[in-house]
């Protein structure tokens, strides 16, 4: 049985909108047969440079690839389609 393959959320503590944007992702894992992993830019110098003013962003481990936010399920959805069917 292999792993899911990990969808990344570039977050850092208090982040509301990164609270909301998980209600958007959850729904997904499932059908794309994903696992949800926080990364903190916070700990991160590159990440946070390159985040710090977007967050939420979710990506699938190419931090050049992501998709940041606003997005909704159905634009997150459609993202992953392309990346992953």
């Amino acid at each position: 049985m292999t792993q899911p393959r990990e969808l990344i959320l570039y977050t850092t503590l208090g982040c509301s909108l990164c609270e909301k944007a998980k209600l958007e992702i959850w729904p997904l894992l499932t059908q794309f047969g994903l696992q949800l992993r926080e990364v903190d830019i916070a700990d991160n110098e590159a990440l946070f440079e390159r985040f710090s003013l977007s967050i939420p962003v979710v990506g699938l481990g190419d931090p050049t690839e992501v998709c940041t936010w606003p997005f909704k399920k159905e634009q997150l959805e459609e993202w992953l389609s392309k990346r992953l069917i």
